[in-house]
């Protein structure tokens, strides 16, 4: 299934299962750590820019400039959107 970012700069793809496993209730970093190391998931992940990807956060309104000074922490919270939004889209 393919999430794109709102701005359309970012695109990333996985399963509705892995997309499950890091949307849930409770702490999910475990999970997304685990999802991140998935070859396909990394390549992807690799491949966004630290501009856009900080760019596409801001817009979200839940970080301020300041919160978003590491892009790897960043890669985990565009994973975890893109899935919650791919789980949502599977449910409605």
């Amino acid at each position: 299934m393919l999430f794109t970012s709102r701005s359309g700069r970012i695109k990333l793809e996985m399963t509705l299962e892995q997309a499950q496993s890091v949307s849930h209730q409770g702490r999910c970093d475990e999970d997304l750590e685990r999802l991140c190391r998935v070859p396909a998931i990394a390549r992807q992940l690799a491949g966004i820019g630290l501009d856009a990807l900080r760019d596409e956060l801001l817009g979200y309104g839940a970080w301020g400039p300041d919160e978003l000074d590491d892009h790897e922490t960043n890669l985990t919270r565009i994973l975890w959107l893109a899935a919650g939004d791919i789980v949502k889209k599977h449910k409605a």
